[in-house]
């Protein structure tokens, strides 16, 4: 199974609303890659800026996985990879 961007988007977006106590669409996501950092987004919610490492973005996937489509994924089986965009595949 593969998850692109948007999807990854989407399930950072339901993980921030729910911890930040906002609707989902009040939650902007930029993803980003850095050779030497690795995967991170940026996330603005509420006029304020903050930084999710690869394992914060991996909880976000896990969440989203199993509460809009009823699938237990672990972390270990979700590898973000760098193709034309950034891709979660699920093993």
């Amino acid at each position: 199974m593969r998850l692109y961007e948007q999807d990854i988007v989407n399930a950072i977006c339901l993980n921030m609303a729910q911890r930040k106590q906002v609707r989902p669409e009040e939650v902007e996501v930029e993803l980003k890659y850095d050779d030497d950092y690795g995967f991170s987004a940026e996330v603005f919610v509420q006029g304020r800026s903050q930084i999710l490492v690869a394992a914060n973005m991996l909880e976000a996937i896990e969440r989203y996985l199993f509460t809009e489509q009823g699938l237990r994924i672990f972390r270990d089986q979700i590898q973000l990879k760098l193709e034309d965009e950034i891709v979660a595949d699920i093993v």
